[in-house]
């Protein structure tokens, strides 16, 4: 990477790339690493986490040359990360022996969180002044459902919550009426932000219902390929095409994967 990162000898595209650049290549092969895992194929996993690796390495090199960290600080990071926040495993024998404690995790994260209030001391930068919220260590560059179910989980830990699932329901009801509304009178933005309520307040019923809104998608999104692709199979069988044939030819398919899938 740093051959390639090089002035004079590099790669033009290398070079010219900055962290906001790479970020959605890293994002992209995270999900390529999740896709592998999700096949089964170790074959690809092993490649994809080579490219997930990559793009460690990448970010580092430029964190290197503005001389702010390289790799082997960030390896260092993760392992005093890991050996601190387990105890039961990496600590002395009355550590190992007592197991992990109730509430050490917390704890271990309040002083890693102390620690870097210190690291933004020593830098001569204001500790409180760090542009965060409570909310705001939730990132930003999450599956928008996912961070959805984050925001939710963190705001809860304070209490902002609700008590049971069936509320939850009655708040969804209301956000399709106000949906209609927004329908109604056809002002987009309206539209756009009635409908992300909506969706914001279903994936607060999954999270009460103990299921992974992205997951649960996830497989509706492959029940919707599987019974598309009979429909598709069912087409071209009969001599048509996708393009040629009718809704209610498709429909009428569509209730018969629905059977066989």
């Amino acid at each position: 990477m740093a051959a390639l990162r090089a002035p004079k000898t590099g790669c033009p595209w290398d070079i010219e790339q900055d962290f906001s650049t790479i970020a959605p290549y890293t994002i992209e092969e995270a999900y390529e690493v999740a896709d592998a895992i999700a096949r089964g194929d170790l074959d690809d996993l092993r490649d994809e986490l080579g490219d997930l690796l990559l793009q460690v390495v990448y970010h580092a090199q430029m964190a290197q040359e503005a001389g702010e960290f390289a790799f082997g600080d960030v390896v260092q990071a993760i392992t005093t990360k890991m050996i601190r926040r387990h105890p039961h495993v990496f600590g002395d024998e009355k550590a190992r022996s007592a197991g992990m404690a109730k509430g050490m995790w917390e704890k271990i994260k309040a002083q890693e969180k102390a620690e870097k209030r210190q690291a933004r001391l020593a830098r001569g930068l204001d500790p409180e002044d760090n542009g965060k919220g409570f909310l705001d260590s939730v990132p930003v560059a999450l599956p928008a459902l996912t961070r959805a179910l984050k925001l939710q989980e963190k705001a809860a830990r304070v209490g902002f919550d609700w008590s049971e699932a069936v509320p939850i329901l009655d708040k969804i009801e209301e956000e399709i009426g106000e949906l209609r509304e927004a329908l109604a009178k056809g002002e987009t933005a309206d539209i756009k932000d009635e409908f992300g309520d909506t969706l914001f307040a279903v994936v607060n019923l999954g999270r009460h219902l103990k299921l992974d809104s992205e997951a649960a998608l996830a497989g509706t999104n492959e029940k919707f390929r599987s019974r598309f692709h009979y429909v598709e199979q069912a087409v071209e069988k009969s001599g048509g095409t996708l393009e040629e044939a009718t809704l209610e030819e498709m429909e009428a398919l569509w209730q018969e994967a629905k059977t066989a899938t």
